[in-house]
């Protein structure tokens, strides 16, 4: 249960043409279909891959070897063995616990847990280093917040092995991070409605969802779903080789996270076993092309699914429009094939949507451009973005805490609520001011307990954005609503801080650039973007920057709290619910790839664009006057040459909060 080996096939660095056939009882599709069929629709092609891409996968397969992505021997072998290991203590753990609640010595001597990997570990594609995602499976008188995150928790802190421990209990599928002799472990917890959980227990069955509660459920599905996926692609070979691929060009690009509104490993693998499905003879070089061709095309937010939803028989909550409001709000819902079906992409805003849409775009311009040569070149693909040279505007989160074990609880923490401060941004701005977060925090070598995330702040242009006012934005009161929302923390302690500054390119610090050295030519990324035809381009900045509280007080918490679902007006709607999605248009020969509909009714949205919701009038009322130390007194002018108005000031004194005015001025 440890590894994507022990039940299929061994996974060689070649690709093969023994594809692996899905059983008719697993797949649930009729024998007169396609054979070929793995997926709602028919393939859009079953071409043998010609010679030409047969090199070119040659050469992809050596560029990822070349590139350090697989792992060792030697660190293999010490994963198996920190698993081994993780198994004997929950196996302990359960044990003490039963005792603890004095069940008698045969109930104490049968209780056991049990330790299951999933994501990119379960599947093969994980890199050196990279952490293990494991779920420990305990009977149902072991609970998640007495035991799981008491009990256990206190038995890895007393081991000198276990270093970094983070129990993150209100994250949405609670996790506790740690390292075990170094070894990086994402450790979730499933309460199951039963006494004994026997060694054999195979958690695919829907009987180990009943009566289970909604983080169990999310915790079970990280490996229901990675074990379906491998069960109706067409040649798991290929799909690994493609999805490590993908995976390695989303961390370049970065738009790998989901804690940032990305998307996260199972994500991708989805996004791209629906590619393989599509697909089913294409080997990994040209499953890497069609991806960029297909989801540069794809109508959001029509859904991306590999199999019928699946509703199942016990009740269960599930993803569907029709019934669910909040659903209805989703901007790029990727399903997962194991019952309970859910949206595994909820975290996807606007901004991080648009961003996503141009990489694909991108990676299509660059793949078509190979097809006269037939020559890839891998390189261009695989560039890395450079985050801190496409902007000039940036919103810097600052955290700092009193101790080792305050920081790790306290960055847990945060992380978890920055996505909210994206969603906020772009609800009180009307979608017209954009982020683009940086997918992980930066140290600040000077400092200890104490790094930074940042945002790429833009002004969204459109045919509609003339009409808006493209004065000034004020996010005084957005900040504000942020930071006692973080400050109601429940585990809060003094000296754990939390500062948000504007700061434009020229003011960024040192340490945030390769080398802690400004680079001396500006690459302008989101120029390039803009010239390219897509909606991106810079504000020029007006005012100061902010300075925040840095007194050790706890932040204000505020008594109303604003709906953390994404703003917009448009919905899905679905008039009936069918089994199968409409069939994709060949790829080949149409441009409209993705308009598919679900039970009858088309889940397009035109664009696939989503109007922001109005800003919510008691945002100032909800906002507490915290005081905040001194601002700067004098107004950085504008750079020479970036705005056509000139020099404007900025009056801060005596606001409730620090005011960011972004204007709309500039040369391009």
């Amino acid at each position: 249960t440890m590894q994507a080996r022990n039940h299929y096939p061994q996974i060689k660095t070649n690709c093969s043409r023994n594809f692996v056939k899905i059983p008719m009882a697993a797949s649930g599709f009729n024998k007169n279909v396609n054979p070929w069929r793995f997926g709602l629709t028919d393939p859009v092609s079953v071409a043998e891959p010609s010679e030409a891409e047969i090199l070119q996968n040659k050469d992809l397969e050596k560029f990822l070897v070349d590139s350090g992505l697989y792992e060792s021997s030697d660190e293999a072998v010490k994963r198996q063995e920190v698993l081994g290991k993780l198994d004997e203590i929950v196996k302990l753990w359960v044990k003490n616990v039963s005792r603890a609640k004095g069940y008698n010595d045969q109930v104490v001597e049968e209780s056991n847990a049990k330790i299951f990997t999933f994501g990119s570990y379960r599947l093969g594609v994980h890199g050196p280093g990279a952490d293990i995602d494991t779920l420990c499976v305990g009977p149902r008188y072991a609970t998640r917040e007495d035991d799981f995150f008491g009990e256990l928790y206190k038995m890895l802190a007393e081991m000198p092995e276990v270093e970094e421990l983070n129990p993150v209990p209100d994250a949405h599928v609670p996790v506790m991070n740690f390292k075990f002799d170094g070894v990086s472990i994402d450790l979730l917890y499933a309460k199951l409605d039963l006494w004994v959980i026997p060694e054999d227990l195979d958690i695919l069955q829907e009987s180990v969802l009943r009566n289970a509660d909604e983080q169990t459920v999310r915790s079970l599905n990280g490996c229901r779903v990675t074990d379906q996926i491998l069960r109706l692609v067409p040649n798991i070979q290929n799909f690994l080789l493609c999805l490590r691929c993908i995976r390695f060009w989303a961390k370049r690009r970065g738009i790998y996270s989901n804690v940032s509104g990305f998307l996260g490993g199972i994500n991708w693998a989805l996004l791209v076993a629906r590619i393989c499905q599509l697909y089913p003879k294409a080997w990994p070089s040209m499953l890497v092309s069609r991806f960029f061709k297909v989801y540069s095309q794809w109508k959001w937010p029509n859904p991306i699914m590999l199999c019928e939803i699946k509703e199942g028989s016990l009740g269960l909550p599930f993803w569907d429009p029709r019934r669910n409001p909040k659903d209805r709000w989703h901007l790029m819902p990727i399903i997962t094939p194991a019952c309970p079906s859910m949206n595994s992409s909820y975290n996807v805003s606007s901004s991080t949507l648009r961003i996503m849409q141009e990489e694909f775009q991108r990676g299509q311009r660059i793949c078509k451009g190979w097809e006269p040569l037939n020559k890839a070149d891998w390189d261009s693909l695989f560039e890395p973005f450079c985050f801190f040279e496409a902007y000039k505007n940036y919103l810097q989160i600052g955290i700092a805490a009193a101790n080792a074990d305050d920081f790790r609880q306290w960055k847990g923490w945060v992380e978890s609520r920055l996505r909210q401060l994206t969603l906020k941004i772009e609800r009180d701005t009307r979608g017209m001011l954009q982020c683009h977060p940086h997918p992980s925090e930066l140290s600040v070598e000077s400092k200890t307990f104490c790094c930074c995330y940042f945002m790429g702040l833009s002004k969204q242009q459109g045919p509609d954005s003339k009409d808006k006012d493209s004065g000034a934005f004020d996010i005084r009161f957005t900040v504000e609503q942020f930071k006692q929302e973080v400050g109601s923390y429940y585990a809060w302690r003094p000296g754990m801080l939390i500062q948000v500054s504007h700061v434009r390119y020229k003011d960024l610090p040192a340490f945030v650039f390769l080398g802690g050295s400004r680079p001396l030519h500006r690459v302008k990324a989101a120029s390039k973007r803009k010239a390219a035809g897509t909606s991106q381009a810079d504000g020029t900045v007006v005012g100061k920057r902010i300075k925040l509280d840095n007194s050790n007080a706890k932040p204000s918490v505020s008594t109303q709290r604003d709906s953390m679902a994404t703003d917009a007006t448009s919905t899905v709607t679905l008039s009936s619910c069918s089994k199968n999605v409409q069939q994709l248009e060949q790829v080949e020969a149409s441009a409209t790839v993705g308009t598919s509909s679900f039970g009858g009714s088309s889940l397009s949205s035109e664009s696939g664009e989503r109007v922001i919701a109005e800003r919510h009038d008691e945002v100032a009322a909800t906002c507490s006057s915290e005081k905040l130390s001194e601002l700067e007194d004098e107004v950085q002018p504008m750079r020479e040459g970036e705005g056509a108005e000139g020099k404007m000031e900025v009056v801060l004194k005596g606001s409730p909060a620090p005011k960011v005015v972004i204007s709309a001025a500039e040369n391009g």
